[in-house]
């Protein structure tokens, strides 16, 4: 959870909001076939939940007041992987500094898998 105050009080925002924010964006890029679990964690929630659950792929820590993204991604073969990831970081980290104001220190994408 990142809590954070703003002149009218204190504001909690939750995992599962960033992980349905930052999934939603990635995934609408050009290329990117969908989330790849990201560790062991990803891996069991995978077996108990089925394979699509909000935080897939996803974690997004706080550091000093500001977000570190870490997204693991599958992308389409034949593409220019480096492109995709460009894509990725500036539309993830502009739909998440528009939607809660708060600002993305540097995004981390693991390109797990080629389909």
């Amino acid at each position: 959870m990142i809590k954070f105050y703003n002149p009218l009080g204190k504001v909690s925002i939750t995992n599962d909001y960033f992980a349905g924010l930052v999934g939603a964006a990635a995934q609408n890029c050009y290329g990117v076939c969908g989330m790849a679990t990201g560790g062991a964690s990803d891996n069991l929630k995978t077996i108990v939940l089925g394979t699509n659950f909000p935080d897939k792929g996803v974690r997004v820590t706080e550091h000093e007041g500001r977000l570190v993204i870490e997204l693991h991604i599958k992308v389409t073969y034949g593409l220019n992987i480096a492109a995709i990831v460009r894509s990725i970081t500036h539309k993830v980290k502009y739909a998440v500094e528009d939607a809660t104001t708060l600002k993305v220190e540097r995004i981390d994408v693991f390109v797990d898998d080629i389909v």
